[in-house]
């Protein structure tokens, strides 16, 4: 007589089984990818209309958007760890609410201070959010299936970051600032019923332990220092040294229990260039992209709508290549299809260092098109070369790791151009610094890319 299976053995035999039919949430990791990436363009778009409607300073309103990534980046890995302890459908429910919760206290916001800790506590659940996506869609469908899965958030991510710009525009013009924290709240809703109806019922909630709380602390106040002292210098720059602590508290926190295993898969992989190009070229990115937004919104400038339009080239170039990209890398290999998408950025972002005031829409376009082209290029094969160099069993830390880096070089893009920016004179002269600063960041990112050499094994 054949033996039975173990009980345990039989529960993961029939959730496999019943996860093969769970499309709907992997549907929902794409609502979320979809929110997520909708809600980094759109009020980028929006911080011309805050500044106004609030009477704060441009560096002031700056912060509805580093509010937002601050807590992201500081909570990346941390809510990895947490949530490794914790049931997906309980989280997911939570944090989705308190997400959708906290645009609503953003939009009510009666002052500078209230939207920046609503911001910040979005950024929180955000974090969770980031985390859960891909695990949400590899988990609910079998192996064979997973390669259709990942692609749905891959594509409604890039979706909404097309869409973001236009939506946002029409908002801002038509509803003013506020209108624009509001529309992720039907993508929330339908994701919080197709979760509260189809995710399995297994695992609670608790409390995160001291340590990720440590980790997180050290990182967050690490990202603080750096952007406050960037956004404070233009107006004193002794501020600067408000960044000096960084170093010394990443440094700690990469000899500690929730740091050290980030720290050795980046040794044994030796993938710390990749993970900094990663950064330069985000960092190098956002500066531009902000500045432009703030060019062309400016005094007498541009509707919300028309400049919503023309920041709509770069997702446009970055979609359309994404996919060439990834036939590249296989064709030529992840690193030479990655240093060519990263150097054709580095040289759309430098077309843009003459920027004029004469310049028209479409002079604006077809560079940040050609930006965004690098970037499609460059963001697969660099995921790639990053897993391919990863150690066994170490992807989910090496992926978290790029995720960090990405995030990070977001966060601190439009601080630093901010920065150069504002210390010129609020005019073109002082967007042209802004410009040409991102571009020298952008820069450095081929150099890293040019000088990774695959670690003997």
């Amino acid at each position: 007589m054949a033996a039975q299976p173990p009980p345990t053995a039989k529960i993961l035999t029939d959730h496999q089984v019943e996860a093969a039919d769970r499309w709907s949430l992997v549907v929902a990791a794409g609502l979320l990818s979809f929110v997520a990436m909708l809600d980094m363009n759109v009020v980028n778009l929006a911080l011309t209309d805050i500044s106004a409607g609030l009477h704060v300073s441009p560096g002031v309103a700056q912060w509805a958007a580093l509010g937002y990534q601050l807590p992201l980046v500081a909570l990346l890995l941390p809510a990895g760890r947490w949530l490794d302890q914790v049931g997906t459908r309980a989280a997911l429910l939570l944090a989705v609410s308190c997400f959708a919760a906290c645009s609503v206290l953003a939009s009510l916001a009666p002052s500078a201070g209230w939207l920046i800790a609503a911001r910040l506590s979005q950024g929180t659940f955000g974090a969770v959010l980031f985390v859960l996506m891909p695990v949400l869609a590899a988990t609910s469908v079998r192996p064979e299936s997973r390669g259709r899965a990942m692609s749905v958030p891959a594509t409604l991510g890039p979706l909404g970051a097309v869409t973001g710009p236009v939506i946002g525009g029409l908002l801002l013009d038509h509803f003013g600032w506020r209108a624009v924290f509001l529309v992720k709240l039907p993508v929330c809703l339908a994701a919080v019923l197709i979760v509260h109806r189809h995710a399995p019922r297994r695992g609670r909630l608790r409390p995160p332990d001291r340590s990720s709380l440590g980790d997180a602390a050290l990182i967050g106040t690490a990202v603080a220092a750096v952007l406050l002292a960037l956004t404070l210098a233009p107006e004193a720059p002794l501020w600067l040294l408000l960044a000096l602590p960084a170093a010394p508290l990443v440094l700690f926190w990469l000899r500690r229990p929730g740091g050290r295993p980030v720290a050795e898969v980046l040794r044994a992989a030796g993938t710390v260039g990749v993970d900094a190009s990663v950064l330069a070229l985000a960092a190098g990115f956002a500066a531009c992209h902000y500045l432009l937004a703030q060019h062309l919104r400016g005094p007498g400038g541009e509707s919300a709508t028309a400049t919503a339009l023309t920041m709509l080239a770069f997702p446009l170039g970055m979609v359309l290549a994404g996919r060439v990209g990834g036939r590249l890398a296989d064709r030529w290999g992840a690193r030479p299809t990655a240093l060519a998408g990263a150097a054709v950025t580095t040289l759309g972002l430098a077309l843009l260092v003459p920027l004029d005031a004469d310049w028209s829409a479409s002079d604006i376009a077809w560079r940040l098109a050609l930006a965004g082209i690098g970037m499609g290029l460059n963001g697969g094969p660099t995921q790639a070369l990053v897993m391919t160099a990863s150690p066994p069993g170490k992807l989910a830390t090496a992926g978290s790791a790029v995720q960090l880096a990405r995030s990070l070089g977001f966060a601190l893009g439009p601080a630093l151009a901010g920065a150069a920016a504002l210390a010129g004179d609020r005019a073109t002269t002082g967007t042209r610094a802004g410009i040409a600063l991102a571009s020298v960041v952008a820069a450095t990112a081929v150099l890293l890319l040019a000088l990774h050499r695959r670690p003997r094994t």
